[in-house]
């Protein structure tokens, strides 16, 4: 159970590698870099952004395949290539209009730290590392990659009581 105002959240922003994937990263013969992404996790996304809600991506590294991933995804906010997290979100959360307690971030990692901290509901996968798990305010049972971004998703759709309109969808 998340213990947070969940009614607040407006905004979801995810780091990528080790949270949309498993931390693993592959590079074929030519130097392509190779991501796996939980398709869980994106239909996860794709209710969110139905519910009329914003995702987004803050990452610390550039990807290309992040740009394909997020297109097919229609997420719109992606901010690749920033170590430090902070700044670039401050900048976001102005451009946006939106204030720290209305937005939600999921991390794993020691570049993940400031941004967790600095949010309404800072979240850590469960394979997280210790330092980001213990400031994290809610921690997954699933890791990174696996369908964590998923069931913060719907854990939050179901708080925010919007989840039951979703499924009937698919019912």
């Amino acid at each position: 159970m998340i213990d947070y105002p969940c009614d607040q959240i407006e905004l979801i922003l995810s780091d990528v590698d080790g949270v949309l994937t498993d931390g693993g990263i592959l590079f074929d013969n030519q130097g392509i870099e190779i991501k796996k992404f939980h398709i869980r996790d994106g239909l996860g996304i794709k209710l969110w952004q139905r519910a009329g809600y914003r995702f987004g991506i803050l990452t610390a590294r550039n990807s290309h395949i992040v740009k394909i991933r997020t297109a097919e995804l229609g997420i719109n906010i992606v901010r690749q290539g920033f170590e430090e997290k902070l700044p670039v979100l401050k900048d976001l959360l102005r451009e946006l209009g939106l204030a720290p307690k209305q937005v939600c971030y999921i991390g794993d990692d020691l570049t993940d730290l400031a941004v967790i901290r600095y949010v309404g509901l800072g979240v850590a996968v469960a394979d997280a590392s210790a330092d980001v798990r213990a400031a994290a305010r809610y921690v997954t049972t699933l890791g990174g990659g696996h369908g964590a971004v998923r069931e913060l998703i719907e854990s939050l759709l179901k708080t925010k009581g919007d989840w039951e309109a979703l499924l009937r969808r698919y019912a």
